[in-house]
This record gives C-alpha cells, sequence and structure tokens, in this order.
C-alpha cells in the first residue's frame, strides 16, 4: 500500500516482544519530536499492538527511490515474527506513506482497510498534525484488524 504525502525510526515492544527502539533522545529538545509527542507514538503503537496480538512498528525518515522496496526490508528486518508484524513507514519528505503487512496480518488488514487508514493520515499531515496523523492512522489500523482469536470477547 503506497500513498504520496522526515524524521526518525520508532519500535515499540508489547508482551510477545523484545524492544528493539533505535530513537533514544539524548535530551529533551534533541529530535524532531518532544517528549510528549513521543509518549503519544509510543502508546499508539504499544496499543495497537497488544489489542490485536500483531506487531505494530513505525518507521520516520527516508525510504530512498525505491520506497515500497524499502519499507519491505525494513518490515523484514524489524524482529518478532514478520508474518504477525504490521510496518508504518512514512517520509514526509518524500510525501509518501508504506503500510508492510506480513502474511497473517494481512489477512486481518485487507489493502482497502489500509488505504483508508492512509487516507485519514495524509488528511492530518496535509493539516501539520504528524504525530496526530500516526496516532489515528494506528488506531484505525487496530481497529480493523480486531482482537486475536484467543482474546476475543464474544
Amino acid at each position: 500500500m503506497t500513498r504520496s504525502i522526515e524524521a526518525t525510526s520508532h519500535d515499540t515492544a508489547t508482551a510477545y516482544t523484545d524492544p528493539a527502539r533505535t530513537d533514544e533522545v539524548e535530551g529533551p529538545g534533541s529530535g524532531p519530536f518532544s517528549l510528549q509527542e513521543l509518549s503519544r507514538l509510543d502508546e499508539a503503537l504499544t496499543m495497537s499492538s497488544r489489542e490485536t496480538g500483531l506487531r505494530f512498528t513505525l518507521y520516520l525518515g527516508d525510504l530512498g527511490q525505491r520506497t515500497r522496496s524499502r519499507a519491505e526490508e525494513l518490515h523484514a528486518t524489524s524482529g518478532g515474527d514478520p508474518a504477525e508484524s504490521v510496518l508504518l513507514a512514512v517520509s514526509p519528505g518524500q510525501r509518501v506513506v508504506e503500510v508492510v503487512t506480513g502474511h497473517g496480518a494481512a489477512r486481518r488488514l485487507p489493502d482497502r482497510a489500509c488505504a483508508l487508514a492512509v487516507l485519514s493520515m495524509t488528511n492530518s499531515f496535509a493539516a501539520g498534525d504528524l504525530v496526530g496523523g500516526i496516532v489515528n492512522g494506528l488506531r484505525q489500523l487496530s481497529d480493523q484488524a480486531g482482537h486475536p482469536r484467543g482474546l476475543r470477547t464474544h
């Protein structure tokens, strides 16, 4: 899923995964995001992963000329089980959003659902709200994926 729309890479861990963070901030104001924004992103990634049982990761930055190929490489090396993982790669400088789903995740997140989440994100990005767009996109993706079979309550 590719949509046209720079920054740093972020990963989150759930009860099922180990942390693989590469975005450690050296001090307040040393990165492109405030501590509050980083907290919002981390919470959204963690909640999406917990609620769905899928591993959600986020990459923010330049994806190079072959954006889809680069996003697929990032997905494959993001840790955990790639089949049950979802990578959201956002390159604001290139105006591109890529959503890469593993084989198992793709059964729960069809292309249409990913396209709607990306559309929502790009609308927020156009209004100048990068963090809010990502948070809302993750919520939409996790809502669509639903709970894993073992955790369903109805």
